[in-house]
């Protein structure tokens, strides 16, 4: 029978609702269905299926794998794990496909799916014609596919700590929030030199101890206090799903993703000199400045993980990153955002450096900036509304950079504003040397929102 989705669920880069009241197992099953016919369309067969640690996790496995072999797809089913872990399945099982059964860092009653197909990312219009083919579903005609189960866990610890060398031990401090991560950090931390402090390994899809977000401040907390308490040189966290990551230095100060990313670009540029780095619009000017300082070529690229992880391919480029966490190796691994292997790397960095993190952090430029700005636009005006101060600037002459929004260069830095993809806002940042340059461009971006109606919150 045909198959209709609440239509809020379809979103840019995956599916993702509210179980119970906008997702549900019937929508699983329509959701493996519609993939397994359009992976049979495009001449694949077998699809990799993994959840997470959510409580509703099991049940829309279980119906999605259903829907799969329903439409003669053939799954193998890697259990429970982060993200990553389906794409490592996708890349080493000889499958065509994979779905991950998560809700990443969405409170504990949300979930949905991520995809990977033939190799490559899917989003965007492949998403929505999901629905499309949902929409069209009758009978199921033909075999039923087979189902068999392969738990790859050890296996995937084990290509992650391969990449882990260095002399000198470390003190690390781990938060994987109960998520996904948990048993994968368990394992890999035994296999690992130094000393390792387990924060929340338990795998709880409840998330008792704090949302599993490591881009908000608050959600670090507890590891900043383990690092200072255990005398840590560096303390990690991940999101909910196990491709996002955040770092805090023996300090307690937080690395955000375009800082983490000057310590790892580093690394890859002194093996591939010359190489393309990319970054999304978001990142500071100092990481572009950096990458260019070291021999390498800085990239700006659209914000968005499965646009990065696309350009990165495109590119062959070793290494990408976003502000948000997400971070690509392509440089001895896969090319996938892997928030546990880039740990392994980040501590191979630091394990064969006479610098720690924190001197690492104190080395960079010093800039002051804003937060991501986030505020409420409709979907129907977002866009419009950049496109009005794109044209604006435009005919003012001005210096800057319109592939994901508008990222305007001046004498004081840089201010940003774009268009979510996966939310009714805009997003806004602003970047200087100084205090007074950037309230100059605060006030400058204020006044383009202002000509289009829209005013930005004090920060």
């Amino acid at each position: 029978m045909p198959h209709d989705f609440d239509p809020t669920i379809l979103r840019e880069y995956d599916i993702r609702g509210i179980v119970g009241q906008t997702l549900s197992a019937a929508d699983a099953r329509a959701i493996g269905r519609a993939y397994a016919i359009t992976l049979g369309e495009a001449g694949g067969r077998r699809v990799a299926v993994g959840y997470d640690g959510r409580l509703t996790s099991p049940e829309l496995e279980a119906a999605l794998v259903d829907g799969l072999a329903m439409e003669g797809a053939d799954v193998v089913r890697i259990g429970r794990g982060p993200t990553p872990m389906v794409y490592y399945a996708a890349a080493t099982l000889g499958v065509d496909g994979g779905v991950m059964v998560t809700g990443s860092h969405n409170p504990p009653d949300h979930n949905g799916f991520k995809f990977v197909f033939q190799g490559k990312p899917f989003y965007g219009a492949a998403i929505q014609n999901l629905g499309e083919t949902a929409g069209r579903l009758g009978a199921p005609s033909g075999e039923r596919g087979r189902i068999e189960e392969r738990m790859i866990r050890d296996e995937y610890v084990a290509r992650l700590a391969r990449d882990y060398h260095g002399d000198r031990p470390l003190t690390v401090a781990w938060d994987p929030g109960n998520g996904a991560t948990g048993d994968v950090v368990q394992q890999l931390t035994a296999r690992l030199p130094g000393r390792h402090i387990l924060l929340n390994e338990t795998i709880d899809g409840t998330f008792p101890a704090h949302h599993p977000d490591p881009t908000i401040p608050e959600n670090l907390v507890q590891l900043q206090q383990a690092v200072e308490r255990e005398r840590c040189d560096l303390g990690i966290a991940f999101d909910g799903d196990g491709d996002r990551i955040g770092v805090v230095d023996s300090q307690g100060r937080i690395l955000w993703g375009d800082q983490l990313m000057v310590v790892l670009a580093r690394d890859v540029l002194s093996r591939h000199p010359g190489a393309p780095i990319l970054a999304d619009v978001k990142a500071s000017q100092v990481l572009f400045d950096e990458i260019a300082r070291l021999g390498g070529r800085p990239v700006m690229a659209a914000t968005g993980h499965s646009l990065i992880k696309a350009k990165l391919a495109e590119m062959g480029a070793p290494l990408a990153g976003e502000m948000s966490g997400h971070i690509f190796f392509a440089d001895g691994y896969y090319g996938f955002d892997d928030a546990v292997y880039v740990a392994v790397r980040l501590l191979a960095i630091l394990a064969s450096s006479r610098l720690s993190l924190a001197d690492m952090r104190d080395r960079m430029p010093s800039v002051v900036n804003t937060p991501e700005l986030r505020f409420p636009c409709s979907e129907s005006r977002k866009f419009e509304v950049v496109r009005e101060v794109r044209e604006r600037l435009r005919k003012a002459g001005a210096e800057m950079t319109d592939i994901d929004g508008v990222r305007v260069r001046t004498a004081d830095g840089w201010w940003l504003l774009r268009a979510s993809n996966t939310q009714a806002v805009l997003v806004a940042r602003a970047e200087s040397a100084t205090p007074e340059g950037l309230a100059r461009l605060k006030l400058k971006l204020a006044a383009e929102l202002a000509a289009s109606g829209v005013q930005l919150p004090d920060v």
